[in-house]
């Protein structure tokens, strides 16, 4: 959200847009859609469909304009429908108003990882807003925690993990494939 378009801080707003094409960009003028998001100063506002809400960065005459710092609080900030865990993406993902979150913890070099992936999105669509679904790669290193902290074991994954942050309450499901339906009744039944 800019003042006008001459702004401080556009021309690395648009370089931030052309190293990140996975992101969608716009860039808005309009006082009164400035006025809805609360905008008064040039800022960069990240829209996460996964938990409908917005990280705000204030652009304050371009000192915080520039491509390394909005990157920075994109990666930290970004939600998507499946998110990829590491330690920059958790810090987004503890932040959500959103508090359960389902973990698909799976080998990511598997056969099957393109085709479960596929189906894990689409269940993700249906959660949207209430579950934030998170991928954890099991052959990362630092992610080990994790696995153990759902007292899993390598040989038991691939699993769903689901977990509501306030009271740390949980349940495991180890699966053989992922099926849109498998995790629905997963998902349906630990809300419950």
């Amino acid at each position: 959200f800019l003042q006008e378009l001459e702004s401080p801080g556009v021309s690395e707003f648009r370089l931030v847009a052309g190293l990140m094409p996975e992101v969608p960009f716009g860039l808005c003028t309009n006082p009164a859609v400035r006025s809805q998001y609360n905008a008064t100063t040039s800022t960069l506002t990240l829209f996460r469909r996964a938990d409908d809400d917005w990280r705000d960065l204030d652009i304050i005459d371009g000192k915080e304009a520039n491509a390394e710092k909005m990157i920075r609080f994109i990666r930290m900030n970004e939600l998507r429908l499946v998110t990829e865990y590491n330690p920059v993406t958790a810090i987004g993902l503890l932040q959500s108003s959103v508090q359960f979150h389902l973990l698909l913890i799976t080998d990511k070099k598997s056969p099957e990882h393109p085709e479960d992936m596929h189906r894990f999105r689409e269940a993700a669509e249906l959660f949207q807003g209430k579950i934030l679904f998170v991928l954890v790669d099991s052959n990362v290193k630092g992610n080990e925690r994790v696995v153990s902290f759902f007292k899993l074991k390598k040989s038991q994954l691939p699993a769903l993990a689901i977990f509501h942050t306030p009271d740390e309450e949980r349940d495991v499901l180890t699966l053989d494939e992922v099926s849109i339906e498998l995790v629905q009744d997963f998902c349906n039944a630990f809300l419950q």
